[in-house]
């Protein structure tokens, strides 16, 4: 049997591949008797695709994935399967895991001198580990299978050809992912090591800077909130041609990236240092990536601009919650301090080859006043937005200039003048550490902001309601959440929300929902994330009308029953093979098993597309007799294929 959970490609990806990464923290602590003196002698790392060719790569390790930091290096392979694949130094193979998802078909191989090197998203395995991996699937009737290997199980010399390239796992076009790591199961990079098929010539590329005032009291150009502005390009050096009024605590990011010869990919940079005139606040360095951290990347990034644009925004400051260990130098949490005339910024980019770029602006300081002549047109008349511990509500202004906006704190009403205004809206400040109001009363409407709760980030912390608990471990939150909840009946459906999908999670929570709804299939009835109109599953056992699961992300949630089978369309079923595409519709794949007169097929399943295909294990014998294929979805339909395979001359 084979199980493949099917979630939104990029957590998936990131859940699949963080599971693989952590799990293999103890399997590579050395036997002492292969730390010889010939670690000492080794001869060099020898590039694994093409050696001695110039070769090109897609990604870079340390590069700011949506989910995690890219830990190794992808290999173009000229959108070419069965590349050979070479090892770049001698050892033994350590560990082979196969599946769908992460790294699908991966090697890895330990060194003498201690390092790991891991080849992802192979085609096949060649030599007589392929033969051995075929026999230890069938002998377990899995698809999915991770062995560890011992010293001397399968020794490997620098320049074996361990493998053939592929597109398998969550590759989105054919590359070898190259990792090494260090005895600590860290992340090295692998152009550290001197490979010279890899040429580097181009800087790293800048285009915008991004800067957010850092408590309710600072001021950007006389506002409050997160600012992007464009910078202008002089070969390797880039600037803001006018300063920006400033005053307080501003926190700086920035948009760029790194290039490499002859490829339009979008790498990473390694190396960033930011200054404020001649003090240092700020070092950035990615030289390693320990795995327990990958996903901490949520509060390198700005997280909030990454779910809502797509962008991937490097923050030059530790924000809280922060757990990285790549800041080498920081003062003051790398925070810009404007407090009277200006402060000239300037911030260091280099790649491991050596280049440079540099960013160059001024902050200029501008006392806050109440009175702002520009401010930018609403699309609602009136909204608002949580930054740090600040409630900020922008609302339209109206003709009535007498009119008194009100705040309710439980019930009781409280007058609120704006923290500054313009000629097209009023922007209110709350401090959410002092008060959590219930809602905000302004000629231009009515604001619910229906929160619930404080819940701290340091400590175990469970939330009650009549329609939903929530579970918060210490660890869960990487900042103070202020929660807010609703219920509602939307479309004769049940919809709970707990926060939003713009808050990080450290870790899953679990969550109990208390529906009112009567289900008839409680079996077939589960949990699932909502997100614009697509639904992922998460599943939920059912206890006294009661339904818990665990999460990685807040938001909406409903509840779905799920009757329909999954979908199996035949590809080809013959002698040589049998090829089906399945899907689901709802609750996804979660299972599929074949057999031949009984007897257990091997399918190899490929998620991007679907097909799953029959793999032999004789393979000179043909497929004959009465052949079976069951498909099962996580609500526990299932669909059977049945076909009598007639041997044809």
């Amino acid at each position: 049997m084979r199980s493949c959970w099917n979630l939104k490609f990029v957590s998936l990806f990131f859940c699949c591949t963080l599971g693989l990464l952590v799990s293999t923290n103890a399997q590579f602590s050395l036997p002492q008797e292969i730390l010889t003196p010939r670690a000492a002698s080794l001869p060099p790392y020898l590039f694994p695709v093409n050696p001695g060719s110039p070769n090109l790569l897609a990604g870079t390790m340390g590069e700011l994935r949506s989910t995690h930091f890219h830990t190794g290096i992808d290999i173009r392979t000229n959108n070419m399967i069965g590349v050979p694949i070479l090892a770049t130094q001698s050892g033994y193979i350590s560990r082979v895991i196969v599946g769908a998802y992460g790294y699908g078909n991966a090697l890895m191989i330990t060194h003498p001198d201690g390092n790991v090197s891991l080849y992802g998203h192979l085609d096949k395995f060649k030599g007589a580990i392929a033969d051995y991996i075929l026999k230890e699937q069938y002998a377990r009737k899995s698809f999915d299978i991770d062995l560890p290997f011992e010293v001397g199980q399968f020794e490997i010399n620098r320049g074996d050809t361990i493998a053939l390239s592929g597109n398998t796992g969550g590759s989105t076009g054919p590359h070898l992912h190259f990792e090494i790591r260090n005895q600590n199961n860290e992340a090295l990079n692998p152009l550290s090591f001197g490979f010279s098929e890899i040429k580097d010539v181009l800087s790293p590329i800048a285009f915008k800077v991004a800067l957010t005032t850092l408590d309710i009291n600072s001021r950007i150009n006389d506002r409050f909130g997160r600012y992007e502005f464009s910078v202008i390009r002089s070969g390797n050096n880039y600037s803001l041609p006018f300063p920006i009024f400033a005053d307080g605590k501003i926190g700086v990011e920035i948009l760029a990236h790194d290039k490499l010869d002859r490829s339009q990919f979008r790498c990473g940079i390694n190396y960033i240092e930011m200054f404020a005139d001649s003090t240092k606040l700020f070092t950035q360095e990615i030289e390693k990536i320990s795995f327990n951290e990958s996903y901490d990347i949520v509060t390198l990034m700005d997280f909030k601009i990454l779910k809502t644009k797509g962008s991937r925004f490097n923050r030059l400051y530790v924000a809280d919650g922060n757990p990285l260990t790549f800041y080498k130098s920081v003062l003051s949490k790398g925070e810009v301090q404007v407090l009277d005339t200006q402060r000239k910024i300037k911030i260091d980019l280099r790649d491991l080859a050596g280049n440079k770029s540099q960013i160059k602006f001024t902050l200029k300081h501008d006392a806050p006043t109440e009175n702002v002549s520009f401010l930018e047109q609403m699309t609602n008349a009136i909204d608002y937005d949580i930054s740090e511990n600040t409630l900020a509500v922008n609302s339209k202004v109206c003709s009535n200039k007498e009119y008194n906006s009100e705040m309710f704190i439980k019930g009781v009403s409280t007058k609120i003048s704006p923290a500054y205004s313009g000629f097209t809206k009023n922007v209110y400040l709350i401090d959410l550490r002092k008060t959590l109001p219930d809602s905000l009363k302004t000629c231009s409407g009515n604001l619910l902001f229906n929160f619930s709760d404080v819940v701290p980030s340091g400590t175990d912390y469970h939330y009650y309601s009549d329609y939903l608990d929530a579970d918060f471990s210490n660890g869960n939150l990487y900042d103070t959440l202020y929660l807010n909840t609703n219920y509602k009946i939307e479309n004769n459906r049940e919809r709970f929300t707990l926060g939003n999908l713009l808050t990080p999670l450290h870790q899953t929570i679990s969550i109990t929902l208390k529906p009112k709804t009567e289900f008839k299939s409680l079996d077939k009835t589960s949990a699932y994330h909502l997100e614009g109109k697509r639904f992922e599953y998460l599943g939920g056992e059912w206890l006294n009308n009661k339904i818990t699961f665990k999460t990685h992300e807040l938001g909406d949630f409903v509840l779905l029953t799920d009757t329909i089978p999954p979908n199996m369309g035949r590809i080809n079923c013959n002698q040589r093979s049998a090829r089906f595409r399945i899907s689901d519709g709802l609750s996804g794949i979660a299972s599929f098993e074949a057999n031949i007169n009984g007897e257990w097929l091997l399918m190899k399943y490929d998620y991007k597309t679907g097909i799953v295909q029959s793999e032999k294990l004789d393979k000179k014998q043909l497929l004959k007799g009465d052949f079976e294929l069951t498909v099962r979805d996580r609500a526990g339909n299932e669909r059977v294929y049945k076909q009598k395979i007639v041997h044809q001359k």
